[in-house]
């Protein structure tokens, strides 16, 4: 069989690993960061739910109607080659977005770190240089204090730049008060040490917060002083600049999601059937390792290059640049491993109302149904912390090394747990190992509403290998037990495409909002409760089902088998015995 390439299943096997490591890299390269940019760009919370709800919603149910017409008309290299080949030009769509404030200024680029956007102001950004004022951090040592030049404003300014600018002054003093998010930078005007030159103002940054959008009521509102002064604002925040910020984006995070949602089902359907040919699916279940590593190693190696390449990549837009370029390299990468990627070339005969056939077996199921709205549940919280965790990191200081590194610590406890995966399904079943998958996951977020330093989020992320993995494996022990014969990956992809795909994008859409009108800390202590709830209801509903288990054939056999006399020789010796009383100890 290995003289005939088609069937050469090492070599299949390699490249299978290879593709799946490299995509592994190239996910890690945008994904994880890509709510930080859309932030950069200067849109709020709600616009950046509303874009990651689009692309899950796209995701789940995309990808299943182009697995199938790719399988149909026999199409599915050219699929895969056309999806990587668009997706390196889609992503640097992203690159050419405007942010909402075109004057938007980086400090200078150090030695020790990349540049730093003023961010001070979440949805309302001021355009100025700022560089360090000696005269003035004397006469205030207990803060630090910056000294900030005004575009505009490099020559002495005339009667109308000094009444603009006491407008200035007026709007950001009293704003203070009914400020509600994280911490942020205030700046209030210093005069001391300013008598050679007057038209310099220097500010003090102070501790504050204040709204997430740029709109409001009130005469101190940027929009509505300049329609009532009839000057040009310098804050340049119109709903025009933020519309079209906002639909460019979606436009282009949309057009991106359908060449690459596609990607990852044909070539997981297209290699399981390959080795389903030969009889090696057991090899197929290893591979999830290779694509974790991949990850693991892609988000350390992105974020090390974005502090070093950014500041020569940078131009005029936000910092994050290098993310989409290093997508686009390893895309290129994966795109010339899967020309060699295996694809069978008698494909196997199946229904075309599989999916339908699945969501009848959910549907006659109350376990299963129990089990697809905790499914739904989990995808909209862990939206959450995936939409908006780097912002609550980055509110208390953490870098994008940082950031990467609590996503591979993450990954890496996935790994490191598998090993474990049998003992912890026997000792606590699979009702248990949910339970225990949403304990740890109501953990973490309630941990996460508390972090105080930049470093804090790292010893809470080795939980993620508990809530994430572990949970999967009990969904998956759960429907091989209960699905049809032939119906285990129908089913199982169900879960992982629909549900909880459905369950991500409204949890996006949804969390957004309460981020614009409560805080970060707020939207994951509300979750934490949700999920306690859940797993309270979940227990009380699970002792009250009927725990009945369909017999499969095998384990029929096998334990008619056993009833009968261990002395026959025969019996003994019959490797298909031996494998099914395996499959039944198992």
């Amino acid at each position: 069989m290995s003289a005939n390439p088609r069937w050469d299943i090492s070599r299949a096997l390699g490249v299978a690993k290879l593709f799946h490591l490299v995509c592994g890299v190239r996910e890690a390269c945008v994904t994880p960061f890509l709510t930080l940019y859309l932030k950069q760009l200067g849109l709020a919370a709600p616009w950046v739910g509303t874009l990651m709800g689009t692309k899950h919603l796209i995701a789940a149910f995309w990808a299943p109607v182009c697995a199938f017409l790719a399988k149909s008309y026999r199409k599915r290299r050219a699929l895969l080659i056309g999806s990587l080949l668009g997706s390196v030009g889609a992503s640097l769509l992203m690159v050419l977005v405007p942010p909402v404030d075109k004057n938007r200024v980086h400090f200078p680029c150090n030695g020790s770190s990349g540049p730093t956007s003023t961010d001070a102001l979440p949805g309302v950004t001021l355009p100025v240089n700022i560089t360090s004022a000696q005269e003035s951090a004397s006469s205030h040592p207990a803060k630090s204090t910056a000294e900030v030049e005004m575009p505009g404003f490099r020559n002495p300014p005339g009667e109308s730049d000094r009444e603009t600018f006491r407008d200035l002054h007026v709007y950001l003093a009293p704003s203070v008060e009914g400020a509600r998010t994280t911490s942020q930078a205030l700046l209030h005007p210093v005069t001391s040490g300013l008598k050679d030159h007057p038209w310099e103002v220097t500010f003090e940054v102070v501790k504050t917060a204040l709204p997430l959008l740029p709109g409001g009521k009130g005469p101190r509102n940027p929009a509505n002083l300049s329609g009532t002064k009839g000057k040009a604002w310098a804050f340049d925040l119109s709903l025009e600049a933020l519309r079209r910020t906002f639909i460019l984006s979606l436009g282009s995070v949309a057009f991106w999601e359908l060449l690459t949602a596609p990607l990852e089902q044909v070539a997981d359907d297209s290699l399981y059937e390959f080795l389903d040919f030969v009889d090696a699916t057991d090899r197929y279940r290893r591979l999830w390792v290779w694509r974790l590593l991949g990850m693991s190693a892609g988000v350390c190696g992105i974020t090390a290059l974005v502090g070093q390449l950014d500041c020569f990549l940078m131009t005029s837009g936000p910092r994050g640049v290098v993310h989409f370029y290093g997508y686009s390299v390893v895309s290129t990468l994966a795109l010339l491993v899967s020309i060699a990627f295996p694809i069978p070339i008698c494909q196997q005969w199946e229904p075309s109302y599989k999916r339908v056939k699945a969501l009848s077996i959910v549907g006659g199921d109350p376990r299963l149904i129990l089990l697809a709205s905790t499914i739904v549940l989990v995808g909209a919280i862990v939206s959450t912390v995936q939409n908006f965790l780097f912002w609550h990191m980055k509110d208390h200081g953490s870098g994008e090394l940082v950031m990467g590194f609590s996503v591979a610590l993450s990954l890496l406890g996935e790994i490191l747990l598998h090993p474990f995966k049998t003992a912890l399904l026997r000792k606590l079943s699979r009702t248990g190992l949910v339970g225990l998958g949403l304990s740890c996951l109501a953990g973490q977020l309630l941990y996460y509403s508390f972090l105080w330093s930049w470093w804090s989020v790292l010893p809470i992320q080795i939980l993620s290998a508990i809530s994430n993995r572990a949970l999967w494996w009990a969904v998956e022990a759960s429907v091989e037990d209960l699905a049809s014969p032939r119906m285990e990956r129908a089913l199982s992809a169900l879960f992982r495409g629909h549900f909880y795909g459905s369950g991500c994008s409204l949890g996006s859409f949804v969390g957004g909002f309460v981020v614009m009108r409560f805080s970060l800390a707020v939207l994951y202590q509300a979750c934490c409760v949700a999920l306690l709830l859940w797993l309270a209801l979940l227990l009380s509903i699970q002792r009250r089902l009927p725990q009945e288990q369909k017999i499969k054939y095998s384990k029929l056999l096998s334990m008619e088998v056993s009833d009968t006399s261990d002395s026959e020789r025969g019996t003994e010796q019959d490797w298909l015995v031996k494998a099914m009383r395996e499959e039944h100890s198992d």
